[in-house]
């Protein structure tokens, strides 16, 4: 996903050598270790240092403070997230069904990864991190268009473009709302099957023709 530099929160330190890479890497996954456990409120520069097996310096080479080490695993989240459903689309069934599928079980779990980290990331670190966040769920959105541009002559909605742009955006909804409901559909098979449930109803409204008068004006 190409980005207006301009755009970009304020950026940490990028590694120049494998092994800077590496120990970033290492400290970010304790970053997210963390968060994911007791909150972003209660991780700590110290905490993050012990768990990732470095120093409190270490980390300050590489970042200001708290704030550029969350903007930093905000990016590594959101990135990961991106790259995951796109992977999934590339390896889906060649058809409408196929990448609907494909999109809603890759979708939910990407919600599901981490928890309430992904939710609280999104919505508590102020506007830039809200904008980044934005930029992923356009992305996500961008994605399904595409992988199922070629299939649109199964859509019996019309137009096709604005169904299949309705159901994106309500695959899109229903997985944030799982990520942040009290009572999510968690473990593998009641993920499976709510994934199951999210694209029988896209693909059902998408295969429906439509209803109403005039709906394609």
């Amino acid at each position: 996903m190409t980005e207006d530099p301009e755009q970009r929160p304020a950026s940490y330190r990028e590694p120049q050598q494998a092994r800077s890479a590496a120990t970033l890497a290492r400290v970010l996954r304790a970053a997210e270790e963390i968060a994911s456990t007791s909150g972003l409120e209660d991780m700590t520069i110290a905490g993050v240092a012990q768990r990732a097996g470095v120093s409190v310096g270490t980390i300050y080479r590489r970042f200001e403070d708290k704030e550029q080490l969350i903007t930093a695993l905000s990016e590594r989240m959101l990135e990961r997230r991106e790259e995951y459903v796109a992977a999934q689309l590339r390896t889906a069934e060649p058809s409408l069904p196929g990448i609907m599928d494909a999109y809603a079980h890759a979708l939910l779990q990407s919600f599901a990864d981490s928890s309430s980290l992904f939710p609280e990331l999104l919505r508590t670190r102020g506007t830039k991190s809200l904008d980044r966040g934005a930029r992923t769920i356009t992305e996500l959105h961008r994605l399904l268009l595409d992988a199922a541009a070629p299939y649109t002559d199964q859509i019996r909605r019309s137009p096709p473009q604005k169904a299949l742009d309705a159901a994106a955006r309500a695959l899109l909804g229903a997985c944030f709302h799982n990520s942040i409901r009290p009572d999510p559909a968690t473990g593998e098979a009641a993920r499976r099957r709510y994934a199951d449930e999210l694209s029988d109803m896209a693909i059902a409204y998408l295969s429906t023709p439509d209803r109403r008068p005039g709906a394609d004006t």
